[in-house]
């Protein structure tokens, strides 16, 4: 179809196949896996949709123009030509950010400077009048990238970050990001059929992000405001029927998602977030320490969290992953546990062999995801049934 385009689909580290298989399944075309993106193709409304359902995104980028650059002359010709009439006013708003990896383009602050003067002046020229920069609410957010001598330009379809989900009024000391957290629950495996609990729900995103997975509710329907609002071709009719297609997919959820926290200020923050996000219906969220806890019946239970890393709190680490491993095996059979760490050394006192290792990224932290089968009864009886 001649309306489609290409798109890049950012992402975190870890989170490409995940994101691949989101987009297949929305529908995108022509889907490649990259190194934190993924590319695909779609029309305006699969802008749309892609911006309010991908679970794992940071950002849709829809790529304008690909050209060589040996140096900022270069670059400076190549963004003046394009015809910036058709996405922006002479009298809008735009904001420019850049990557670069090049010996040659070395500050991306720079780059977004010589982009903006190439934009304005190509207006100032042509009309007399001359765009103007806003940090926070442009009419155009414009995103440059620059890998040794190939650089592409492009709009950011999205605007702010999509973990920005919009639910989250309240937080701790050391939040999860929310994409961060919708891609530990995806990779665990959970598909919504069994219990769910967050031990250290803190305020309370994996929570929120495992009740919109198990009920197929869109992530973003919360965000107050998406870049494309402001684009000249904004089809406000075709975003309203997107949401709602989206929304008659939501299913049903007959299981039970349960949050703990040791501290009554985190409860009472994930329970703000978790009524924001209009799901208080599936998630309870109690004062308790994990510690001193057991597992209420015998039905399966998935378990996802993020214990503290010792980062930010003072604890005795090595203790404190020491109780994790005993309160599992002490309290909790018939349980599939993950959690995500980047103390590598305190991962060792938990005394279980994790099932699974997976390598993420919790910000700038090279991070694991790790998973801990506890079996009904001893490991041995398990096979001998």
């Amino acid at each position: 179809m001649e309306n489609n385009f290409n798109m890049v689909a950012k992402t975190l580290f870890g989170f490409e196949e995940l994101l691949a298989n989101e987009l297949k399944q929305l529908g995108a075309q022509d889907v490649k896996i990259g190194v934190r993106n993924v590319s695909f193709v779609g029309d305006k409304g699969f802008m749309y949709k892609a911006n309010l359902a991908l679970r794992t995104a940071i950002k849709i980028l829809k790529p304008i123009k690909t050209f060589r650059v040996l140096n900022e002359k270069d670059l400076y010709e190549q963004v003046y030509k394009m015809p910036w009439e058709k996405y922006l006013k002479p009298t809008g708003t735009l904001a420019i950010d850049s990557t670069v990896h090049s010996k040659v383009f070395t500050h991306s602050k720079y780059i977004a400077l010589k982009t903006k003067d190439a934009i304005v002046d190509k207006f100032r020229d042509t009309t007399k009048e001359r765009p103007n920069v806003d940090l926070r609410f442009p009419d155009l957010k414009i995103n440059v990238h620059i890998d040794r001598q190939v650089c592409t330009i492009s709009l950011d379809t999205s605007g702010e970050s999509l973990h920005r989900r919009g639910y989250k009024t309240a937080t701790n000391i050391a939040p999860i990001n929310e994409v961060l957290a919708a891609g530990l629950v995806m990779l665990s495996g959970w598909d919504g059929q069994t219990d769910f609990m967050d031990p250290m729900c803190g305020s309370g995103t994996i929570l929120a992000e495992a009740a919109m997975i198990a009920c197929n509710i869109p992530p973003n329907l919360m965000r107050k405001e998406f870049a494309f609002e402001r684009w000249q071709d904004w089809d406000v009719d075709l975003f309203e029927t997107i949401e709602e297609s989206l929304l008659k997919k939501a299913r049903d959820f007959h299981h039970k998602i349960i949050g703990y926290d040791k501290s009554p200020s985190a409860v009472s923050k994930a329970k703000a977030n978790i009524k924001n996000a209009h799901l208080e219906e599936f998630i309870t969220i109690k004062h308790e320490d994990f510690f001193k806890t057991q597992k209420a019946g015998e039905e399966k239970l998935h378990m996802v969290f993020n214990p503290p890393y010792g980062e930010r709190l003072d604890l005795d680490m090595e203790t404190f992953y020491q109780n994790i491993g005993d309160t599992l095996k002490q309290g909790y059979p018939n349980t599939d546990a993950w959690f995500i760490t980047s103390n590598l050394d305190a991962l060792k006192c938990v005394g279980l062999r994790p099932s699974r290792k997976i390598k993420v990224f919790n910000a700038k932290l090279e991070a694991r995801l790790v998973k801990y089968e506890m079996y009904e009864g001893s490991k041995k009886a398990k096979y001998q049934k």
